[in-house]
């Protein structure tokens, strides 16, 4: 079974995919920042200097504080604000991914568009060749 699990490990796609959890954690982190620290204070200023973060409608009567952590504390609360924040968070998320993407996408092509250029320049090998001239002579008599 040991054996088994060490295959199983040094396959090509789980170490990829450990990797691909772990780059995904840090960059959500790095998107996270991006929207608390740079997008939501100035989404906040254009409309009037408000953080969608503590936005939120009690559930329970106890409810009376005016930030979203110590409502939490009091009792049930519907955050609308943080869900808009992880909404603008994903968006920003799936942009990013997306132009990602596109560029690796541009980069396979233009490497397959090469490799098509190196393969048509290449000279046949030699028995096609040879075959290619007999046919050229069998033609000319």
């Amino acid at each position: 079974m040991l054996n088994e699990f060490k295959t199983f490990i040094a396959r090509g796609n789980v170490m990829d995919l450990a990797v691909g959890v772990i780059i995904g954690g840090a960059f959500g982190l790095i998107v996270n920042s991006l929207v608390n620290d740079i997008v939501m204070p100035i989404v906040g200023v254009i409309f009037g200097g408000f953080d969608f973060s503590n936005y939120f409608i009690p559930l329970s009567s106890s409810v009376t504080a005016t930030s979203l952590a110590a409502a939490r504390e009091q009792g049930a609360v519907f955050a609308y604000g943080n869900f808009i924040t992880v909404v603008i968070n994903f968006m920003i998320l799936a942009w990013i991914i997306f132009l990602m993407v596109k560029g690796v996408n541009k980069l396979r092509a233009s490497v397959e568009r090469q490799e098509k250029k190196e393969e048509a320049a290449a000279p046949p090998p030699a028995d096609i060749q040879l075959l290619t001239e007999i046919r050229d002579l069998l033609k000319t008599k």
